[in-house]
């Protein structure tokens, strides 16, 4: 029997458009950020990228400790 675990939570995530708003770039730029490590993806089964609301409002807060690898 396998156990199915629940996050009590569900994180809010943001898609490439919504987070380029926020920044003000482009939807291609986040994804770049993504691909160099930048800013951390994570795909949905039809493999689009979506990205955590807390990551980026760290980022946009200037704080990139928690984004570098």
């Amino acid at each position: 029997m396998t156990a199915v675990r629940h996050r009590p939570e569900t994180e809010a995530l943001l898609t490439p458009s919504e987070v380029a708003t926020l920044f003000r770039v482009d939807p291609k730029t986040v994804t770049r950020w993504a691909k160099a490590g930048k800013l951390t993806s994570i795909r949905t089964l039809g493999g689009h990228r979506r990205y955590r609301e807390s990551e980026v409002r760290s980022l946009l807060d200037g704080n990139t400790a928690t984004v570098e690898s």
